[in-house]
């Protein structure tokens, strides 16, 4: 890399031959017993057998090029320069004003060149970069869940993580709308004068001091937001299922908290209390085997089975007894065998099962001069109607979830409530009728 240090595009660069003292290009000859300084030469000198103080025209020399390849065959080290120096000068990602100023490749050579050769080789990861992945690595195996270097994902525009990211630009590391994000308007009127009073200018400076606090609470909560991977909350939500209900409770007692320890102290603490609920779980099967008389793990497992045959038959007799609260209304009766057979055969039950308890069920919803009404088919109008939704919002709704259907390639149920926040019920309604009709499909 040292040769290649010293060759430049512009020949004014390099220095001049030590015989007619003329800017060199390359090919040229440099002496290597003379030196330093290097002692120079261009092609015309050296076949006359130029000779100067020390220098004999005899002494081994080297020739100088850079018309070879170092990377890739199809580039020069020359050519390696140049794009180096040009996207220095451009900008990484302006490749069609890279290839402009190289004149020799075209902007898609450029770029697989440069991501190939200089982002995506693994000869140019830094010792640090390996430290860092390695420390990684071992957090990643001591079951601590969230890492304070993770980058968070940079999601396209409105997309439903982006909307979850709650308008975090990660480019930028900022957020469209700021903690207390009118705090400088505080600062807009004011101005320092000579003529100000001693009173007035203590005024003033006490109000930039404010400001400078503001600013500070700020940076304090985005850097909490950071540390706890809470900007990622698709990943924060996905680990935090993973405990159990109970564990699930603690950690949102615990969550105002995390503020006071650090995100890996607070991990700990979680997932400490997470192993004490498993050890008493444990403690606690183990003790009623000891009370049914079991003294080994084989007997344990007979036992599971027994019990799970049991549990089965209890369902069942349940079951039996929700029918003979049926059967003595005909239409009921009717709509529960109706309901047994969607669920039987896969399909989600469509037909409600009347309640027994004496409690009215909501009647219909009047679309009647309601705005959007004349937007909806007859299938839609009966949704609305059952579900009591306005038109207006079902047709927000439904156009939210084509969308993002059609961008993910299908939809799941989970997404759906993900990204209209009602009652979850209603949002399984409206998803299985947009399925049901063919308006978007399953992921």
């Amino acid at each position: 890399m040292e040769r290649l240090a010293s060759f430049s595009s512009d020949p004014f660069d390099k220095p001049p031959c030590r015989g007619c003292s003329s800017y060199l290009t390359e090919p040229y000859v440099k002496c290597a017993e003379c030196g330093p300084p290097p002692f120079l030469l261009c092609l015309q000198c050296f076949t006359r057998g130029f000779e100067y103080k020390k220098h004999q025209s005899d002494h081994t020399y080297e020739i100088m090029t850079s018309d070879f390849p170092v990377l890739d065959p199809n580039w020069t080290a020359q050519e390696e320069m140049s794009l180096l120096e040009a996207v220095m000068d451009c900008g990484f990602g302006n490749w069609q004003d890279v290839a402009n100023q190289m004149c020799t490749k075209s902007k898609e050579e450029c770029e697989k060149h440069y991501m190939k050769h200089f982002i995506n080789n693994p000869l140019f990861a830094s010792t640090l970069l390996k430290l860092r992945q390695a420390e990684e690595a071992q957090h990643h195996e001591t079951a601590i869940p969230f890492h304070s270097a993770d980058d968070p994902p940079r999601p396209t525009f409105d997309s439903l993580l982006s909307r979850d990211m709650a308008g975090y630009m990660p480019a930028r590391a900022d957020f469209v709308e700021e903690f207390d994000n009118y705090a400088e308007w505080d600062l807009r009127d004011i101005d320092f004068v000579e003529d100000d009073s001693d009173i007035l200018h203590a005024l003033k400076i006490a109000v930039v001091d404010i400001y400078h606090s503001r600013l500070k609470e700020r940076q304090r909560r985005k850097k909490i937001i950071r540390d706890h991977g809470l900007i990622n909350l698709r990943k924060f939500q996905i680990l935090e299922r993973r405990y159990p209900k109970e564990v699930q409770e603690l950690y949102e007692t615990m969550r105002r908290f995390a503020r006071i320890l650090g995100p890996l102290e607070h991990d700990k603490f979680i997932e400490s209390h997470a192993l004490e609920f498993e050890l008493r779980r444990e403690i606690k099967r183990l003790q009623e085997y000891r009370a049914a008389g079991i003294t080994n793990f084989c007997s344990a497992r007979t036992y599971e089975h027994l019990k799970k045959s049991r549990d089965e038959e209890r369902l069942k007799r349940t079951m039996l007894s929700e029918v003979l609260q049926y059967i003595q209304d005909s239409s009921a009766c009717q709509q529960w065998l109706s309901r047994q057979a969607d669920i039987d055969s896969g399909v989600t039950p469509t037909v409600p099962v009347p309640s027994t308890t004496g409690r009215r069920s909501a009647p219909p919803l009047n679309l009647t001069g309601l705005p959007g009404t004349e937007k909806l088919n007859e299938k839609e109008k009966e949704l609305c109607q059952m579900v009591r939704l306005v038109p207006g919002a079902y047709l927000e709704y439904k156009a939210a979830l084509v969308n993002e259907c059609n961008k993910q390639g299908g939809l799941r149920l989970a997404q759906a409530r993900a990204l209209i926040k009602i009652d979850v019920n209603k949002t399984r309604k409206i998803y299985d009728f947009l399925i049901r009709e063919g308006y978007i499909t399953k992921a």
